[in-house]
């Protein structure tokens, strides 16, 4: 498996589970500035950007996460990135999650590969531009297979999330509302985060300010009926703990 690294939060009882490796090559991926669960670090405000570790030092397999898991209290779990569903393994985990522990189980996902959702409970899908010249600027790659895929989960039920990261002067303000009426079009309900960018490697874009942050949310709540965000300076509200 691409699992590298497992971190627990006690007052929440959620699980992290970080898979390595991603389909995409976003110029602001968080794991260019930490590749660690980043509520682990100590000042989680990211002041000063810096170069992440390249790469793992191990990968798990699916018996030693379980042995990981095993006696903790665990109500939720969470695959996240770099990009979880490029590791085949990820269902047939999902399903021993499901079927030994109980858990609820949550994907944060780019989108762009639609994997078995059988055991999955929700998706969190990052919707990181609506114009397609915009995320092949961003990412290298076309959006058209995101947005529809974001479509096909919404249609076969799956409880559904979008966010997306907001960067002044590259995906600002007009970006963000052309993301929101695009969820809109499927539906006004669907729960929408923005969150704030901050300084990763060279690139050249500014960090937002907090004000900046609660504007654009208010834009796209002229399309959305449930939009939130993140400005950047929030602390963290309980402890987590690294467990592998």
């Amino acid at each position: 498996m691409n699992i590298y690294h497992m971190t627990y939060a006690p007052m929440v009882k959620t699980v992290h589970l970080h898979f390595w490796g991603c389909n995409l090559n976003c110029r602001a991926c968080i794991k260019k500035y930490e590749i660690t669960d980043l509520l682990l670090i100590e000042d989680a405000t990211f002041k000063i950007s810096k170069k992440a570790q390249e790469s793992p030092d191990r990968f798990l397999d699916l018996e030693e996460v379980k042995r990981i898991l095993k006696g903790i209290d665990i109500a939720r779990v969470i695959f996240m990135g770099a990009e979880p569903t490029i590791d085949p393994e990820l269902p047939e985990l999902a399903k021993v999650l499901h079927d030994e522990f109980y858990t609820y189980n949550i994907l944060l996902t780019n989108g762009l590969e639609l994997v078995p959702l059988e055991h999955i409970d929700e998706v969190v899908l990052s919707i990181k531009a609506y114009d397609d010249d915009l995320h092949r600027d961003y990412t290298g790659r076309p959006n058209k297979k995101i947005l529809e895929n974001f479509v096909a989960i919404y249609d076969s039920g799956k409880k559904l999330r979008a966010e997306s990261v907001f960067i002044p002067d590259y995906i600002d303000c007009p970006e963000i509302e052309g993301i929101a009426r695009f969820i809109a079009e499927v539906d006004k309900s669907i729960p929408y985060r923005i969150d704030a960018y901050f300084p990763v490697g060279t690139n050249p874009w500014r960090r937002p300010i907090p004000e900046e942050v609660e504007a654009v949310t208010r834009v796209a709540k002229r399309h959305l009926l449930n939009v939130s965000c993140l400005r950047g300076d929030a602390k963290p509200t309980y402890e987590v703990l690294r467990i592998f």
